[in-house]
């Protein structure tokens, strides 16, 4: 396997959803800096793991991932939103946010993660 492209923080509600991203995410020579499928364990993973980038499933059990988004904001992280909503809520839509429309495709998965500014 070739050298690494990042670390990715998963947060998906959908254990199915979550290993087949897991999968891809390797496939990409990405490494799993973890798996949330919620937003408290979620905020809390993302205090005490080192990661590149995230991917926020929108909606978790319910709740909105906007906290989470927030916090990534505040750390500088770039994260791309993944949703199988026909568009993001209000609070959610801003200028230049990456999204990921489910589902979605390995060639999909890469040209987002492309998109994001990790070193």
């Amino acid at each position: 396997m070739g050298e690494l492209n990042g670390k990715i923080l998963i947060v998906e509600d959908d254990a199915l959803i979550a290993m087949l991203l897991e999968d891809m995410l390797s496939e990409l020579s990405y490494e799993i800096a973890g798996v949330a499928g919620g937003v408290d364990a979620a905020m809390a993973l993302a205090e005490r793991v080192a990661f590149d980038a995230a991917i926020l499933d929108v909606s978790l059990a319910g709740d909105s991932s906007l906290p989470i988004a927030k916090l990534l904001d505040e750390k500088g992280k770039p994260y791309i939103f993944a949703t199988g909503y026909d568009s993001l809520p209000e609070d959610m839509a801003r200028n230049g946010r990456h999204v990921l429309q489910k589902p979605y495709q390995l060639d999909q998965l890469q040209s987002a993660l492309a998109k994001l500014p990790i070193n």
